[in-house]
């Protein structure tokens, strides 16, 4: 393992034993006895880390956003494709227990074709470390919209089936980060650091089948918003889903009665974490593309990047 403070590193190989411990990732890369590697740093290296991890044989989970732009995750694409090595986006949200469960009955056809979701995730004051990467765009990439927003589009579009996004309209607005309100407990503050982000975003996004998503994400907003936190609700022909928190419901029409069944995580489940990593696992070793493949993170980041220059030029 290796880390950027390197003392962090060797606290935890103590703690949990792990043998091997790296003063730098080019070392680690360089380690024959490693097979794959987990990228969790600051958004604007995840492409140059991806993209040596790969060109150096290793298997990849690769922390979302897949990278800070569009032009960064191709590049990450042509190194996926050219090492033959398996590229997994660490999107947990997908690995939810009532999120799995609410995919498996769209797989059946028990919604119908589902041609509007409304999708959001939303903080009244939750700016993480204020001045520190988290806040600078040229670390980040962005705010809450490439921070938070990247999950709830890539569930989106995973629940309609992956369709192609044709336009988007989007604005941004930064009326906390700037004044130092809206601040979380996530995080440090750097009050040396700056804030050059957005703290609230939304969208929307048509698809080349007709169907429309809402996007609506924010780091700080003077609200009481009923859905703080992450949400989406899909309208379907047939039936639609409330999916919120971790809770879910599903709606159809029976008998020319509206008829809901609540959808809850099992006693005892193992968490979403825990399914993402082993289904990780398993697609190393048995050569499968993952569910959240390389081809669903650059599209992920083509739609967010189209909604940030939407915001900028004030066109779709």
């Amino acid at each position: 393992m290796t880390d950027v403070y390197q003392p962090l590193a060797l606290e935890r190989a103590k703690q949990y034993g792990i043998p091997n411990v790296h003063a730098t990732y080019q070392e680690l890369l360089q380690d024959p006895r490693v097979d794959a590697v987990v990228i969790a740093v600051p958004n604007d290296v995840h492409a140059p880390i991806a993209i040596e991890a790969l060109q150096a044989g290793k298997h990849v989970l690769l922390e979302k956003p897949m990278a800070m732009n569009a032009a960064s995750a191709k590049e990450i694409v042509k190194a996926h494709h050219k090492s033959g090595k398996v590229l997994m986006l660490s999107h947990q949200q997908r690995w939810e227990s009532v999120y799995l469960q609410v995919k498996e009955q769209i797989d059946k056809g028990a919604l119908g074709r589902i041609y509007n979701t409304k999708a959001g995730w939303m903080r009244r004051k939750g700016i993480p470390g204020w001045g520190s990467w988290f806040t600078q765009m040229h670390k980040a990439g962005g705010g809450p919209l490439i921070d938070l927003g990247v999950h709830m589009l890539d569930l989106s579009l995973h629940f309609m089936g992956s369709p192609k996004p044709v336009s988007v309209f989007g604005t941004t607005y930064a009326e906390f980060g700037p004044k130092r309100k809206g601040i979380g407990d996530w995080g440090k503050p750097d009050w040396n650091g700056f804030y050059d982000v957005e703290d609230l975003a939304t969208a929307l996004i048509k698809l080349e089948n007709g169907g429309t998503i809402t996007l609506d994400v924010s780091w700080a907003a003077n609200t009481t918003f009923q859905d703080n936190g992450p949400y989406i609700y899909l309208m379907g022909t047939d039936g639609g889903a409330s999916l919120k928190m971790g809770q879910g419901t599903l709606h159809t029409e029976l008998f020319d009665r509206t008829a809901d069944v609540e959808v809850n995580v099992p006693e005892g489940d193992e968490g979403p974490r825990i399914r993402m990593n082993a289904h990780f696992l398993e697609c190393v070793r048995e050569g499968r593309e993952p569910m959240t493949s390389a081809m669903s993170g650059l599209a992920n980041s083509l739609v967010l990047e189209a909604i940030y220059e939407s915001s900028r030029t004030g066109t779709s």
